[in-house]
């Protein structure tokens, strides 16, 4: 059992003190899903890795609900922190491209531009919440591996599932979402 996965179950049992001994053990880590994370979005993004884990981390810990089962369980949660949080950036620029006080313009006098990242991410969001809604394991699936970064293996041992389900739920979750963000597009 490694260190993490003990401090997680202290925390657990209630054992505010092992909060502090945590963060040390995976910042690191952490930060190394972020950057993943922000590498895929657009080059003008203003939120930066250490940003996003510091974020991150304030959601996980201020929400009170630390009953994180083992390392898989808590990356998982901080996945999907992550995505939330990338989610609600990306949802606050398209209010301010869309609106956000500005004064209207003619349409005819703007020149139209095609999606940009920021309304990629929206539409995946949007297709990753229908997914869950139709395929609840193979949306689970897709932010353990894709935010969470976690590997079949782990996802498999988190879901109590089998590696090759795994592997078949990802290809299959792969391919839903593809078709409906490219309809969306």
């Amino acid at each position: 059992m490694s260190d993490v996965t003990v401090i997680l179950q202290a925390m657990g049992r209630g054992d505010e003190r092992t909060l502090d001994e945590l963060l040390p053990l995976v910042y690191e880590e952490l930060r190394h899903l972020a950057a993943a994370r922000m590498a895929q979005e657009s080059a003008g993004h203003t939120l930066q890795p250490t940003a996003l884990v510091h974020e991150a981390w304030m959601r996980l810990v201020g929400d009170g609900d630390r009953t994180w089962k083992n390392r898989a369980y808590f990356f998982g949660a901080a996945a999907e922190a992550m995505r939330r949080i990338l989610i609600e950036s990306a949802r606050h620029k398209s209010r301010l491209k869309y609106g956000g006080g500005q004064e209207r313009l003619n349409i005819e006098d703007v020149d139209l531009a095609g999606t940009t990242p920021d309304e990629k991410v929206l539409l995946i969001n949007d297709a990753l919440e229908q997914l869950e809604k139709e395929h609840p394991e193979r949306s689970r699936v897709v932010v353990l591996k894709y935010f969470g970064g976690l590997t079949n293996k782990e996802v498999a041992e988190l879901l109590g599932i089998g590696e090759r389900t795994v592997d078949r739920h990802w290809v299959c979750a792969k391919e839903w979402l593809f078709r409906k963000v490219r309809a969306q597009m």
